[in-house]
């Protein structure tokens, strides 16, 4: 009987291939995980400059008339967490309609950190309580 050779059927060897791809990818992935965590906090911030507005005018329309820009700044500010809180301006105005702006700086990455080059405007408006 003859002797037949066996042949070793060999399969490219792509082990590493992976990790390069991988290794390749990395900078993408990590670049868009920052774009949406900025994104985030975009969002965040303009959520609180609503509120902080929403808060500014209750209290302004409740406040009487020289009272009522001390009521509006402190309410507006009350509930915003610290990285907010040192770059924000509240104004409230009017008369009958009382209005609140609320402005506030994105941050960068970081809550309390560098700030981006534009600012949040959240407004609210509501109509005077009367007075007894």
């Amino acid at each position: 009987m003859p002797r037949t050779r066996r042949t070793r059927i060999r399969r490219p060897r792509d082990g590493g291939q992976v990790t390069v791809e991988f290794l390749g990818m990395t900078p993408l992935i990590l670049i868009t995980l920052v774009l949406l965590w900025q994104f985030v906090l975009v969002g965040y911030t303009f959520v609180l400059a609503g509120n902080a507005a929403d808060e500014a005018v209750r209290a302004a329309t409740a406040a009487a008339p020289g009272e009522r820009q001390g009521a509006c700044a402190a309410a507006g500010r009350d509930k915003l967490p610290g990285a907010w809180e040192g770059g924000a301006s509240v104004d409230c105005g009017g008369e009958g309609y009382v209005t609140a702006e609320v402005t506030l700086k994105v941050p960068v990455l970081f809550p309390g950190a560098l700030g981006f080059p534009f600012e949040v405007r959240g407004q609210a408006g509501a109509v005077e309580e009367e007075r007894d």
